[in-house]
Formats: C-alpha cells, sequence, structure tokens
C-alpha cells in the first residue's frame, strides 16, 4: 500500500517509514520543506521517497498526520482537497508546550474530532498510535513492548488501520467511536510525565484479558 506521512520528518515518521518499508509498503514522506523530505528519504530505503505535503497527501492511499498540534489545522485545511475520499490516520496529541505533561483538551474536544470537522465525511478519520514512542519505533530491529488503540466512526477505515498497524509488528485494537479518542490523546501526558518520573525511553500501554 502507498502510505503517505503528513510531516514525516520527525522522529514518529521516521520509525513509520522505516517499520512500514520493511513490510512492503510504499512509503510517502512529506514534509513543509520537500528538501529536508527528500533528503530524509534518501537515508533511510529505496522503498522511501520524499517530497511537500501535498505531494505525499495526493499521492497516498493511506496519509497519516504526524505534526505538531499548533500545525494541525493549518495543514489540514490546506491539505483538505488532496484528502477528499480517503482514510487519514491522526496521531496528534494536542500537546500545551512546555506543560506537555499536562492534559490539555482542544477546543473540540480532541484533535481527531477537529480533523474530522475540517475534512468533512468524505474522509475517514481514524486516531490511532498516539503511546508509541518514536525511539522505540525507530528501532526497528527490536519489538516494541506496546499496544495500540485505534478509534474510528468508519469501521472499514478502522480495520484498515489495525491492519497496518499489525504490520508495524504491533498489536491493535478496535476502541470505538472517533469521541473515544478524547481518552486516547489524553492518556499522552500521562504517558509523558512516567517517562520523567521514572526515566523511561518511551512508556506504553498493554491491553490485558483480550485472547
Amino acid at each position: 500500500m502507498r502510505i503517505g506521512l503528513i510531516g514525516g520528518t520527525g522522529k514518529e515518521g521516521r520509525g513509520l517509514a522505516l517499520r512500514w518499508a520493511s513490510a512492503g509498503h510504499e512509503i510517502l514522506i512529506g514534509s513543509r520543506d520537500p528538501e529536508k523530505a527528500r533528503a530524509r528519504a534518501a537515508e533511510l530505503s529505496d522503498a522511501i521517497t520524499g517530497g511537500d505535503n501535498g505531494w505525499a497527501a495526493s499521492g497516498a492511499e493511506v496519509a497519516v498526520l504526524a505534526v505538531p498540534y499548533a500545525a494541525h489545522r493549518p495543514t489540514l485545511v490546506e491539505l483538505a482537497p488532496a484528502l477528499a475520499g480517503k482514510i487519514l490516520i491522526d496521531i496528534t496529541v494536542p500537546l500545551v508546550p512546555p506543560k506537555v505533561r499536562q492534559v490539555a483538551l482542544p477546543e473540540g474536544k480532541a484533535a481527531a474530532l477537529e480533523a474530522q470537522a475540517l475534512l468533512g465525511p468524505t474522509t475517514k478519520v481514524v486516531a490511532a498510535l498516539h503511546h508509541v514512542s518514536g525511539v522505540h519505533l525507530a528501532a526497528i530491529e527490536h519489538a516494541i513492548d506496546c499496544d495500540v488503540l485505534v478509534c474510528s466512526d468508519d469501521a472499514p477505515a478502522l480495520e484498515l488501520a489495525i491492519r497496518l498497524i499489525q504490520d508495524l509488528g504491533l498489536r491493535a485494537y478496535d476502541a470505538g467511536p472517533l469521541v473515544n479518542a478524547i481518552a486516547l490523546e489524553a492518556l499522552t501526558p500521562v504517558l509523558l510525565h512516567l517517562n520523567k518520573r521514572y526515566a523511561s525511553p518511551g512508556t506504553g500501554l498493554r491491553i490485558t484479558g483480550i485472547p
């Protein structure tokens, strides 16, 4: 599958690109700076190419939004035409620096809900991958001791996202409708607090009781 990583030059984007490329997917890394994206792609794999965010969104079958919350709305407004009719996996967490270890609900209650409201019903928004450290994603030689919760109002989009996340080497679970992204996004600052308190390189979640 052709996966476009919007804002894909950061730590999370690098790890996602490497793992999905290793699983046989074609990866388009996007950035506001296309030269930076092309340079990052050249470092990683022949299955990965780079360009600007519009190019990545237009060329992708599935897009992944991996931008800081401050860039969330303007990026979506710009790319809305390119994302129409597609699945968007939104991994954005509404952190408010410098207090990134405190929960801060945005006006729309969750970044993923804001994305769906901005893009409209033709784009199927999925919320996922909020709790996986970029450090662990990039260490592709190691298994990741973390599960992923996935939310969406569109069942086929949710199931496709789960399969793609499984291709990263992770267990993924249907966590309900998109409104549940409020809880998923809000948990990330708690994990960041745990990282600092216990000197962890990347605290994650494990779901128990499900065979």
